[in-house]
C-alpha cells in the first residue's frame, strides 16, 4: 500500500504504507485512507517529526560503541530523519505558502 501526500504548494510524495503510518502516528495522527493537514496543524507535525528524529540519534549515539549485532544492523538501517525529510520538507513548504497538505491511498 502507498500513502501520497499532495499540496497546492509543492510536489507529491508517495510513502510506503509503514513508513507513511509510522510518520502519522509521530505527528499523533491515526493511519487512514484519506486526511489532511491544515495549515494551523502544521507547526505541531513538524516540531514532532523533529523531535522524534533527534531521539532517534540520540539512541544510535548511545549504542554506536556497541559490537552487538542488533546495533550494527540499526546503524545500517535507514534512520527516521531519512525518511520523515520528504514530508518535514512538503509541510515546511506549504506552510509557507499557507496551503493545506492532504494523503490518500
Amino acid at each position: 500500500m502507498l500513502y501520497e501526500f499532495k499540496s497546492k504548494a509543492t510536489g507529491n510524495v508517495v510513502m510506503t504504507g509503514p513508513v507513511a503510518e509510522r510518520l502519522l502516528g509521530i505527528v499523533g495522527r491515526e493511519p487512514a485512507a484519506k486526511g489532511i493537514f491544515t495549515v494551523e496543524q502544521m507547526p505541531e507535525a513538524i516540531a514532532a517529526l523533529k523531535a522524534a528524529i533527534e531521539r532517534e540519534a540520540a539512541e544510535r549515539s548511545d549504542t554506536a560503541d556497541s559490537d552487538d549485532e542488533h546495533t550494527l544492523e540499526a546503524a545500517r538501517s535507514v534512520s527516521l530523519r531519512q525518511r520523515a525529510w520528504p514530508l518535514i520538507d512538503m509541510l515546511s513548504t506549504a506552510l509557507a505558502a499557507k496551503q493545506p497538505v492532504t494523503w490518500g491511498l
